[in-house]
């Protein structure tokens, strides 16, 4: 193995672990989105996003969706309620 070899698969690799990287990431944003926004589902908006992912992204934008979706009796943090917890 030559030193040109040896390069290309450390970009191969590293290429690999971006694409992993990456997956990881937008599975778990709708879940974090559902979170930082006090979502009463949460959960099941993290296991969508997750599920979402798994099948290739076919039901990735619905979770996303979801993550954003304030149900009627929901009620959005106020920018005072988010300095007084801090």
């Amino acid at each position: 193995m030559d030193g040109l070899m040896i390069f290309a698969w450390i970009v191969f690799i590293l290429l690999i672990a971006l694409v992993l990287g990456l997956f990881v990431f937008l599975a778990m944003l709708p879940g974090k989105i559902a979170t930082s926004r006090n979502h009463p589902q949460a959960e099941a908006v993290n296991v969508a996003g997750w599920l979402g992912a798994l099948a290739m992204g076919v039901f990735w934008p619905l979770a996303l969706v979801w993550a954003f979706y304030i149900s009627p009796g929901q009620k959005l943090p106020d920018a005072d309620d988010a300095e007084a917890a801090s």
